[in-house]
This record gives structure tokens, C-alpha cells and sequence, in this order.
């Protein structure tokens, strides 16, 4: 206790007093431990975790010059600390708007969040077949290839940075939207409601530390779009031909056909997950 008055004194508090502790302030206690606990269990897989050791350090030091009375550390520490709340809006910030984007993915959400129906299952069938018939000839021709098809999470600020489409979903629309020497060749194609909506999209890239050297920008992009939506992102690649999704940050590379439709239709999603291995980028072909 002494050392937490010396502490606590030397931050501008004048007081500590020994706190009485019931059944709720025990219950406050392990609802709040157990958030931080899921937030460094978040934060250790992004670059934040070295950022945080860094804060710990800092409140380390802290406690070390208000044991020792350092009152001009004590000084700076104490005012520094002031501006944390700021500080830490700012270096955190691109993590802090990756969990809300989390948050805002999650299931308790979709009722809420659920827009006009997407369309027949007839129709949702037919843009998966000519979808994957699209995808298989333009693997076979080398050509390479980017297409998001929207879920629960809205596209509308990647569709922006395209050119509008507007056009039903057909394996010869793709095919010439992605050949080689065309305007709309470069970058993604998003798929709404069985629809074409936008070509020429740019997409985020990851910034994964664990994504192979091997995967060029169009694979980076569809995994960094992955990263912040829900949608099912194809990847052709240019140099091998072969097939990939990105779903959720992690990419599956080269599938056939048929996995291909088993991953990107609603049916047989869980199944396909099982049969197929999962590349982070860490993994050798």
C-alpha cells in the first residue's frame, strides 16, 4: 500500500484509498480482465503488439522513478501520460479501425444490417457457374483476374474508385473485361446481387507480415480485401494460371472448379473449408 500511495502520488494523485470489494465489484473486475485479455490476444497477431510492449515499458519506468522519488521523470512521465488517451488514437489507429470493422462483420449485426434480397436461388446459381466458367478459361489462357462478389458487408467505398457496370453476370462479360489491352483489364470487378456493378476497383493491400514474397499486388489486394469485408474474393493469377479465394485473410490457392464453386456458393461452404488446405502464405507449394 505504501508503494501504491508513493506511486499513485507521484502521478498527481494525492490519495490512495484501500478499496471495500463485493460480489459486483468482482464481477466488474473479471468482465474487464477478460477484455483485456481478448484485446492483447487481438493486438499480439498485428503490429500493435510491439507498440504495446513499448507502452509497457514506458508505465514500467514509471513505477520505478515513483519508487525511487525521480520527481523530474516523475514530472515528465505524469504529463506525458496525460496524452495518452490522444497518443493512442493515433498510433493505433489503423488497428482500432480494423477491430470495428470485426465488430461490424459479426453475426449479431446481420439482422440489422440486411438489405433487399440478392435474388432467386436460380439466379445465385447461375452467377456462380458463370463465374467459375470464367475463371477456368481465363486460368487456362493465363489471363489474370480479380472479382469480389459482395455479402453482408457493403462494397460501395471500393466501388467508388471504378467504373460502373450495371450488367448481368455472364462468363463472356468477365472474360473481356479481363483481357489483356483493355480499358477495364486492370484491377477488380465487384459482383452485387448477381450483378456486375463496377470494374477497374482498387482494392487495399495486405499488410501481413506472414503473406509469401512469392504472391504478386492482385493476390496482396484480395487478401487485403478479405481482411475488411466479408465478400469472396477470385484470383486468377497472371503468371501460373491457377485459381485462388481470398475469404476472411486467408487465401486459398490453387483450386479446381470444383472447389472453386463449393467456396464462393452458400450450400456446401463448411464442407469445402474442411477438404481444403488452408495457405496463409507461410506454407511451400
Amino acid at each position: 500500500m505504501d508503494f501504491l500511495n508513493s506511486f499513485f502520488s507521484g502521478l498527481g494523485i494525492t490519495e490512495f484509498v484501500r478499496p471495500s470489494i463485493g460480489i459486483t465489484d468482482v464481477l466488474d473486475i473479471l468482465i474487464v480482465a477478460y477484455i483485456i485479455y481478448k484485446v492483447i490476444f487481438w493486438i499480439k497477431e498485428t503490429r500493435a503488439w510491439v507498440l504495446f510492449k513499448g507502452i509497457l515499458v514506458i508505465f514500467a519506468f514509471a513505477a520505478v522513478a515513483a519508487l525511487l522519488k525521480l520527481h523530474t521523470i516523475i514530472f515528465v512521465l505524469s504529463n506525458t501520460i496525460n496524452m495518452g488517451i490522444i497518443a493512442l488514437l493515433i498510433v493505433f489507429q489503423p488497428e482500432m479501425r480494423k477491430a470495428l470493422e470485426q465488430l461490424g462483420k459479426g453475426k449479431i449485426f446481420s439482422y440489422f444490417t440486411r438489405g433487399e434480397d440478392a435474388g432467386d436461388e436460380k439466379a445465385a446459381a447461375r452467377t456462380v457457374n458463370e463465374i467459375v466458367k470464367a475463371a477456368d478459361k481465363m486460368g487456362a489462357a493465363k489471363t489474370g483476374a480479380l472479382i469480389l462478389m459482395e455479402q453482408e458487408v457493403p462494397l460501395g467505398d471500393l466501388e467508388r474508385t471504378g467504373i460502373p457496370i450495371d450488367a448481368i453476370v455472364s462468363s463472356q462479360l468477365l472474360i473481356n473485361i479481363f483481357e489483356h489491352n483493355t480499358p477495364l483489364h486492370d484491377g477488380a470487378v465487384i459482383i452485387r446481387r448477381n450483378r456486375v456493378a463496377a470494374a477497374t476497383c482498387f482494392l487495399p493491400l495486405t499488410d501481413s507480415n506472414e503473406v509469401s514474397m512469392e504472391l504478386g499486388t492482385r493476390h496482396r489486394a484480395a487478401i487485403g480485401a478479405s481482411e475488411v469485408s466479408d465478400a469472396h474474393v477470385i484470383v486468377v493469377s497472371e503468371e501460373t494460371g491457377k485459381i485462388s479465394v481470398a475469404r476472411g485473410g486467408v487465401l486459398y490457392r490453387d483450386l479446381t472448379p470444383e472447389q472453386l464453386k463449393n467456396m464462393i456458393s452458400e450450400q456446401d461452404h463448411q464442407s469445402a473449408k474442411k477438404k481444403l488446405a488452408i495457405w496463409k502464405g507461410r506454407q511451400d507449394k
